[in-house]
């Protein structure tokens, strides 16, 4: 699978650079949040749809850009900081309007033992809606299933990248696969199984044992490769890693065929039934604030950067990473309309093409997927407001 739990961890010592933002507050929360008793609803009325009093939600990583529209849905003057559990909650906002009940966003990664989202939503009833890959939807249908009902990536980040100086002529996963040089990944991704059986890479220049640090790829002095996420490493390794301090190049491994849907907001699928006035309500609200956050990200990213200080997991996350994120994500069209003029939405023939393609992987390396599955099972359009999209 190629989740966010499945990151590159940078710590403090490779990098040497805090995250900054708002002021940290010490202790299990922060003291100033506001009830949300005493607001008046506003155009959008959650309550009266019939959601949560609190909508919680599991992210699969540290806060970051990538998460930028869940954060949009928090007033930082508002919010409730528990450092211990690694969430934040308050009001839930819609234009900055209040809908009548909370957001509760949870961190994933080190929060929850770096255990997957489906694991985490199916250990804990109290999570409404998880971030879920739509290849970890396939891989966990049977034991994990869920249903995604809105897409805020339209393409994952996730890419292999290597050292242009070393190897010049490489453009290319399938062009590093006629090199030597050695490829590191976190194991258990399927989308490897997928690299090597299509022959785009070699299993014998393939290792995976990445542990997430930069160490091994400075070490090699640029004859290695490895995975990362476009929308951060390339800035990383080029301005924040003392040992290296340029350029990576990188294919993103979804224009190299395994073109799945990262962060999906899901449910699990037993939920659906129920929570189905409630997402009639809600996916437009997540829609308009993916599309107003990556309008204007300054307000969203303050509260990212601040509780990634106050979260203290060891994750760093700056500034400027945050900065080249959004616009790497809007340059590579990693977050868009996709097809059509619709933020948010799965184009359901893709996802069957995938599904198609992921089921028999899975089935060779020992996590076959519900008999039978389809686009269907783990996804659905029916919530989504078709007249919410990017402006071109």
């Amino acid at each position: 699978m190629t989740s966010r739990h499945s990151r590159a961890f940078l710590v403090f010592g490779l990098i040497g650079t805090a995250a900054i933002g708002l002021t940290a507050c010490s202790g299990g929360s922060t003291p100033e949040a506001t009830s949300s008793s005493s607001m008046e609803i506003g155009s959008v009325d959650l309550k009266a749809a019939g959601c949560p009093a609190t909508i919680s939600i599991q992210t699969d990583w540290n806060p970051e850009a990538e998460h930028g529209s869940l954060y949009e849905m928090l007033d930082p003057s508002t919010v409730t900081v528990d450092t211990d559990a690694k969430t934040v909650s308050g009001p839930l906002m819609a234009g900055g309007e209040y809908t009548g009940v909370d957001l509760e966003v949870r961190a994933g990664g080190p929060a929850i033992g770096f255990q997957s989202v489906p694991a985490q939503m199916y250990t804990d009833d109290t999570i409404t809606l998880g971030y879920v890959y739509s290849d970890e939807a396939v891989q966990n249908s049977v034991a994990q299933p869920t249903v995604g009902v809105f897409a805020p990536l339209d393409k994952t980040p996730t890419m292999i990248m290597w050292d242009p100086a070393t190897y010049p002529d490489v453009e290319t996963i399938e062009d590093l696969g006629k090199t030597d040089a050695f490829v590191r990944y976190f194991g258990g991704s399927a989308y490897m199984e997928y690299l090597i059986g299509s022959g785009l890479l070699k299993q014998e220049q393939t290792d995976g044992g990445y542990d997430g640090t930069p160490a091994n790829f400075v070490a090699a002095g640029g004859k290695d490769a490895q995975q990362g996420y476009a929308s951060a490493e390339p800035y990383i390794y080029e301005n924040e890693v003392a040992a290296w301090m340029k350029p990576v190049k990188y294919q993103l491994i979804n224009d190299a065929g395994w073109e799945i849907y990262p962060v999906v907001v899901s449910a699990r699928t037993e939920d659906m039934e129920d929570l189905k006035p409630c997402l009639a309500a809600l996916v437009p609200v997540m829609q308009q604030a993916d599309v107003d956050y990556y309008g204007d990200p300054s307000t969203a990213n303050g509260l990212i950067l601040d509780l990634v200080e106050q979260y203290d997991t060891g994750w760093v996350y700056s500034q400027g990473v945050a900065d080249y994120s959004v616009e790497t994500q809007k340059e590579l069209g990693l977050v868009g309309n996709g097809s059509d003029e619709v933020v948010g939405n799965f184009d359901m023939d893709r996802l069957q093409k995938f599904v198609d393609l992921a089921t028999p992987i899975y089935e060779g390396i020992g996590s076959a997927p519900t008999e039978g599955l389809t686009a269907d099972d783990i996804a659905t359009n029916e919530f989504i407001d078709d007249s919410i999209g990017f402006t071109k």
